[in-house]
């Protein structure tokens, strides 16, 4: 623990708001991640599916891009479920030191933050570019009824996205 220095009440405020909202991006990450380990079929379907296309629009041009091998498809998930963990851990680090600081002078509190940016980042890697560029675009997930996360994706990284721009604003 640091040694407590004068924050005014609405700077220890502001602190806590960010360090709770860090906290539950944190839970966010690793509840994921724990979903898809203990109950690992539900969305290893989605995966399957979205990787070998058989619900896209029938006689597209672009079912060369089609993964059909099982292998990949568990792959391809086990590396969505690692970096879901990786990103509610990063999180979880910088709400820990975050609240270990929350009343420190100003350098201090900032420099716990630098942490937030970095699951920002990974965050934004699972949910925009593995979701949105390599889901929806490069395997046509957005042509699918059934097997589209494209609007769930959407929410997590904005969210992410928010509560790191809050986080990185002066309190």
């Amino acid at each position: 623990m640091c040694s407590s220095a004068t924050v005014s009440s609405s700077e220890y405020t502001g602190r806590l708001a960010k360090t709770i909202m860090v906290g539950c991006l944190s839970a966010f990450g690793l509840v994921v991640a724990l979903n898809n380990v203990t109950d690992y079929n539900s969305n290893f379907m989605f995966v399957r599916h979205v990787l070998s296309m058989d619900t896209t629009f029938p006689g597209n041009a672009l079912m060369w891009r089609a993964v059909s091998a099982p292998w990949k498809w568990h792959l391809f998930y086990s590396l969505i479920i690692m970096a879901e963990a990786a990103t509610g851990l990063l999180f979880l680090a910088a709400t820990v030191a975050m609240a270990r600081v929350l009343r420190a002078d100003g350098a201090t509190f900032r420099n716990a933050k630098k942490l937030v940016p970095l699951g920002a980042a990974l965050g934004f890697l699972v949910w925009f570019f593995g979701f949105s560029v390599v889901g929806a675009e490069w395997f046509l997930m957005w042509q699918s009824a059934s097997w589209n996360g494209q609007q769930p994706a959407f929410r997590f990284f904005i969210t992410i996205l928010a509560v790191c721009i809050y986080v990185q604003q002066p309190e």
